[in-house]
């Protein structure tokens, strides 16, 4: 089902917030490989000894998904006149409001100074839903532009 009408595809190609998605995107995923590179490195004793690498992992990617999120609701409001949860973009936001439970739950337990194994299973966690959020998007990326092209070729735009 086409998540764009004719007069909002015409707005989000045009959109400035479509720009910086497509650039923050895979800076954030740069972050992702990062973080659980960093953290699988530590949970498994090679390279570092070293904490405070898997903190400042998760912490640039927790930075990055919420500097991706605030803009992206910059990008729903332009195109869908509506911040966050419209209908277009329901399932997209809900997993992207659980990444970043899980993303900022990490710092509350490290806040209440719970142990390492257990913080380690939260940024794995965190990690695992960013994973099934940006497939969700992929996914929905790949129908939109086979829907644009089959819009274009019915003169639609």
């Amino acid at each position: 089902m086409p998540r764009y009408t004719p007069e909002q595809l015409a707005k989000r190609n045009a959109s400035v917030w479509t720009d910086i998605q497509i650039i923050l995107a895979p800076v954030q995923f740069i972050f992702f490989v990062a973080g659980v590179t960093v953290t699988t490195l530590y949970v498994n004793g090679f390279f570092q000894n070293s904490f405070y690498w898997v903190s400042i992992a998760i912490l640039f990617k927790t930075l990055f998904f919420a500097l991706l999120f605030t803009t992206g609701m910059f990008f729903e409001k332009e195109i869908f006149d509506q911040w966050v949860y419209s209908k277009e973009f329901l399932w997209e936001d809900i997993g992207s409001t659980v990444a970043a439970f899980f993303h900022l739950f990490y710092f509350y337990l490290a806040f209440f100074d719970y142990p390492r194994e257990v913080l380690v299973w939260d940024a794995y966690i965190a990690y695992f839903t960013y994973v099934i959020n940006a497939m969700q998007y992929l996914i929905r990326i790949i129908l939109e532009k086979r829907n644009e092209r089959r819009m274009r070729m019915e003169g639609h735009l």
